[in-house]
Order: C-alpha cells, then sequence, then structure tokens
C-alpha cells in the first residue's frame, strides 16, 4: 500500500496551499478575532468556487466526487493556515452525516447548498462526558419535534441546518433559522471557531435513515477523526516550521538559537512526531477509502498521534519564541488556541486511547466456533 499522494492530489493541496497562503495570513486572523466574527465571508466563497467545499459531496449532489483522501489534502492545508471558516463543521461532519445516513429527499435538498456554500452545517453531538458514543443524550426526538439543549455546537451561530444526535441513538436533521431554536454565544478559547449554547423547544426535525444508528456514529466519528488528524497534522507542521524559522534568525551571544543543541533536539523531537503522525493519518485515509476492516483502529491511531503532535508543537513553538511568543503580535497563539480546541474536539485523547483499545481487542478476539 503506498502512502503517496497522487500527481492530482498534489496539485490539489498546492492550489489550496496558494490561495490560503494569500488569504488567511496573521493579519487577517487578527482582524476577524478583533471583529468577533470567527468567519471570513470572502475567503467562504473563493474555497466553494474552486469547488473545494464539494470535493468529496458527488457529482449528482452538486459535488466533485472526489475522494476522502482529496478532503484530507485539503483538510491538512485548512489547519496549516488555521484558515477561519467552518470548513470541518460543514463539510467533514455536517456534510459527511448526510451522506452516510440521509434519506434522498434531504441529501437533495442540502448537499447541493453545502457544495456551494449558500448554505452552512454543523454537527450537534455533544452534551458532555459520553455523548460522543451516544450513551449520555438525553436530547429528545418525538413526534417529529427536538427538545433539550446541545452545549458546546462549533459554528452554530453561523450555521444553516444542524445534524443533531438524539437518545436513541437517532440523527436528526433540523433547520436552525426557527422560532423552537434558540442559539448562545460561548466565550471560548479559539476564538476563529465559535461555539455556542443552542437550545431546542419543539423544533421541527426530520429523521435521517439508517436502521442502525450507532453504525452510523461510529462510521462517522472514524471518518471526521481522519479528517481531524490531517488538519492538525498540517497545524502541527507549519507551528514547526515557524519555530524553526524563529530560532534560525534569532541569534544570542554572536550565534543562531537554532544552532544550539538544546535547539536542535527540541526541534527534531517535533519533526519526528508530525512525521509520524503524518504517516499514521495518510494509512487512515488509505483504510477510509478502501473502507478496509481496520477502519476504527487506523482512525483512532490517526487521531492520538495528531493530537499529540500538534499539541507538543504548538506548545514548543510558543517557549521557543521565548517572551515575545506570548504576544498578542506573535503568531503563536493562533496554533496554541487551535491545538487546546482539537484536542478535545470528537472527544479527548484519552476517549481516542479507549476506541483504539476496542477496536484492537475486538480485531484479535477469535470468532465463536
Amino acid at each position: 500500500m503506498s502512502l503517496e499522494l497522487s500527481d492530482e492530489q498534489k496539485q490539489l493541496k498546492d492550489q489550496v496551499s496558494r490561495l490560503l497562503d494569500e488569504k488567511a495570513t496573521p493579519d487577517v486572523l487578527r482582524k476577524l478575532i478583533t471583529a468577533g466574527t470567527g468567519i471570513d465571508r470572502d475567503l467562504w466563497a473563493q474555497v466553494a468556487g474552486l469547488g473545494l467545499l464539494g470535493a468529496a459531496i458527488p457529482e449528482e449532489y452538486g459535488g466533485v466526487g472526489l475522494g476522502e483522501k482529496d478532503l484530507c489534502v485539503i483538510a491538512e492545508e485548512m489547519g496549516r493556515t488555521v484558515a477561519p471558516i467552518p470548513f470541518f463543521s460543514s463539510i467533514c461532519l455536517a456534510a459527511e452525516a448526510l451522506k452516510l445516513a440521509g434519506t434522498a429527499a434531504q441529501k437533495a435538498a442540502w448537499l447541493p447548498r453545502l457544495a456551494s456554500g449558500e448554505a452552512i452545517g454543523t454537527f450537534a453531538w455533544n452534551e458532555g462526558p459520553g455523548a460522543a458514543d451516544a450513551a449520555g443524550v438525553t436530547v429528545k426526538f418525538a413526534g417529529g419535534k427536538v427538545s433539550g439543549v446541545k452545549s458546546p455546537v462549533a459554528d452554530a451561530e453561523i450555521a444553516d441546518v444542524a445534524v443533531v444526535v438524539c437518545a436513541g441513538p437517532k440523527l436528526v436533521l433540523v433547520p436552525l433559522a426557527q422560532a423552537g431554536v434558540r442559539i448562545e454565544h460561548m466565550t471560548g478559547f479559539d476564538q476563529l471557531r465559535n461555539h455556542a449554547k443552542v437550545s431546542f423547544d419543539s423544533a421541527a426535525g426530520e429523521a435521517m435513515e439508517g436502521a442502525d444508528a450507532h453504525e452510523t456514529l461510529r462510521r462517522l466519528y472514524d471518518r471526521a477523526a481522519i479528517y481531524a488528524a490531517f488538519e492538525q497534522v498540517g497545524a502541527a507542521e507549519s507551528a514547526m516550521l515557524m519555530a524553526r524559522d524563529y530560532t534560525m534568525g534569532r541569534y544570542t551571544f554572536g550565534r543562531q538559537l537554532a544552532s544550539y543543541q538544546a535547539v536542535k533536539h527540541r526541534l527534531a523531537d517535533i519533526l519526528v512526531m508530525v512525521e509520524l503522525a503524518r504517516s499514521n493519518a495518510l494509512y487512515a485515509a488509505q483504510v477510509l477509502e478502501a473502507d478496509g476492516p481496520d477502519l476504527a483502529a487506523a482512525a483512532a491511531t490517526a487521531r492520538i498521534g495528531a493530537t499529540r503532535a500538534y499539541e507538543i508543537a504548538a506548545r514548543e513553538n510558543l517557549q521557543l519564541h521565548g517572551g515575545i511568543g506570548f504576544t498578542w503580535e506573535a503568531n503563536c497563539h493562533f496554533h496554541y488556541r487551535r491545538a487546546r480546541l482539537l484536542a478535545l474536539n470528537l472527544g479527548s485523547a484519552e476517549v481516542w486511547e479507549s476506541k483504539l483499545i476496542d477496536a484492537l481487542t475486538t480485531a484479535n478476539t477469535p470468532a465463536a466456533a
């Protein structure tokens, strides 16, 4: 199995990289944080215009019809620049949920709008520990109505539709622009990915199909974990290169800071973790496209490795910048904030370690005679 990107995927990566390097600059990120918007609408429109939002959405629903690995390539570049758009919420979660469990009518109604950027989606699952596996879900769906509270929900304030995990479990599609939905802003650590408390009071919703919602959720979380791992790998590499460039340009006692052995070793350790995380993520992407039997283990491994790589790269980047690294004018905080947020996105590292143990235990348990 080759883990290399194809020539077409390398071209896609370069195209996305050029756009984001031009549009998602640190100055732009600071302006968005100051404005409190958390989204660059112009960048969102340009990303949609290039067909990037519909990369993995079937052509029959207005997408480009590429594979999951192509979506991973895009996610990696989004992470590298801390792109201020709801790509993960709308495309890696809401659109993927619709692809897995939406009815034909729901797919026809929403996937073209998500692919074009006309609509933004989000995925409402969080109610606290346990909710990721539907065990702790209290939001109810009965008689076509949703009642309960989800908190926090990423990008809820700018979303048009939410895929809501309800008790059962059930997946329910809920348009957010209705009287039965109340959205309250939550002040978060990462101001470029806003979160909100979403209260449903007999809000109208449509059940999504699929007899086994447990299996649908498992598949969705595995897919999202791989996309998140690529986002983290791209971001970790960016933080590492930021630290390298700063220490090479900073002189102490007449020598480059990067020339000191202790600094070299710290940078080398980060590089090893980033490359290991990248290998795990690339393998998981291959398994995802092939629908391999070890998808659960591959997804958990990618998620764990990428989380560790990004957290350490972001922290070391800040530390190697010294006192200036803690200032608003330095760029370290963009990755530090995002690393802390993504460490808990879709569940903590401990949650994914448990998933990995379960997957390996199941794979190594002999079938009953």
